[in-house]
């Protein structure tokens, strides 16, 4: 991308298998945009709002990642927050993952009921807490739902769904999974992270945005059509607010089918993926426990440091990522986040874990700690 006037590899983008500047996708798109407008519909989905390929997109949305329905929603984070807000009541408890995504914080604090936090991926801990939740729900008369990711965006990990789900052998709760970054990544036909670890049957609301693999604007909830029903009437950032618009919905048909139907394009992912991972790995680099494309390099090294060493990064090696710093991570602690889509080639690879080779040793060397770092023109 162009970044003030330079031309920089860019490895914090939001087009995992490649769709946003695929031909099929932006011819769409523009067809769309000129037939339609941004405008249209005109109105909020339960008004003026709905139209035939909303539902078809829906259906076809319920068919891949086999629930039995769907609803669109307008944006992932305000979704999935209103999602909450609307399973759950002031008698029902919420138990969550330490390290669920701000939407799904934020959409937690909105609940009126109690709420009990398990350490991350602590399959132990989220059983403490679902005894504790029994204990309460059984006084209260409501119920539990218990949230997590599919697949952890900033560390890559998986969410712990096979032990999650087994769980409910001895526990009665709903789960509720995240999975923004596993869809269209993860499983035998990119339905997600539930798919690839063989336990999608076993969640039962699925929850994903258009915003990574789909390269666009919205997002979507997939249940029983029970709860679907409940969720049409009760989501109030849908309720109140304008419906998808059209130009949108026509382009996620078009994407939909590109990812259902091309899995070269996925397969061309995963080996950009190994490729990165393995030849950071190679080279001695920490890049935790990442089973998923989120790759995050872990650097020793202060805040100060972090800003020297990301504008060398970008300014004299032409390499453009995501740094994560104190206080979302530990102090001494740096992360480089890389985000491998399936348009990278293995030369960006190889000039990245290059330019990475080179920073590392600075970082060691202390050259970080001076302020008049020279940049080249």
């Amino acid at each position: 991308m162009q970044f003030r006037g330079k031309e920089v590899l860019t490895w914090s983008l939001n087009n995992y298998i490649g769709l946003a500047n695929h031909p099929e996708v932006r011819k769409v798109d523009g067809e769309a945009a000129q037939k339609y407008g941004l405008a249209t519909p005109m109105g909020a989905r339960m008004m003026s709002g709905n139209s035939d390929l909303h539902e078809q997109l829906e259906n076809e949305l319920s068919a891949f990642v086999s629930k039995q329905d769907t609803m669109l929603l307008n944006y992932g984070y305000q979704g999935i927050m209103s999602v909450i807000d609307a399973l759950t009541d002031r008698h029902d408890v919420i138990v969550y993952d330490a390290e669920s995504h701000a939407c799904i914080i934020d959409g937690v604090r909105l609940h009126q009921g109690k709420r009990f936090v398990y350490a991350h991926n602590d399959i132990e801990g989220l059983e403490k807490q679902l005894v504790r939740a029994t204990r309460l729900v059984n006084e209260t008369g409501g119920a539990i739902l218990v949230i997590t990711e599919g697949v952890f965006g900033m560390s890559g990990n998986l969410g712990k769904l096979r032990e999650i789900v087994e769980l409910k052998k001895k526990f009665q709760f709903r789960l509720l999974v995240d999975d923004a970054h596993g869809f269209g990544t993860m499983g035998p036909t990119g339905a997600g992270a539930g798919e690839h670890l063989g336990v999608q049957d076993q969640i039962d609301i699925y929850f994903s945005t258009f915003a990574k693999s789909m390269a666009s604007i919205g997002a979507f909830v997939s249940s029983d059509e029970q709860v679907i029903e409940y969720l049409r009437y009760n989501t109030r950032s849908q309720i109140f607010a304008k419906s998808v618009p059209m130009p949108l919905v026509v382009g996620a048909l078009k994407r939909l089918e590109l990812l259902r139907n091309h899995p070269e394009l996925r397969e061309n992912l995963w080996k950009v993926v190994h490729g990165l991972q393995k030849g950071l790995r190679d080279k001695g680099f920490n890049i935790g426990t990442t089973e998923a494309p989120v790759t995050p390099v872990i650097l020793s090294g202060e805040e100060s440091e972090a800003a020297q060493l990301v504008i060398d990064l970008r300014e004299n090696f032409h390499i453009f990522c995501s740094v994560v710093i104190y206080p979302v991570i530990p102090k001494g602690l740096i992360i480089l986040r890389l985000i491998p889509t399936a348009v990278h080639t293995m030369e960006d690879v190889n000039e990245t874990i290059a330019a990475f080779e080179a920073i590392a040793a600075k970082l060691k060397d202390g050259s970080y700690h001076k302020s008049d770092l020279k940049i080249t023109v």
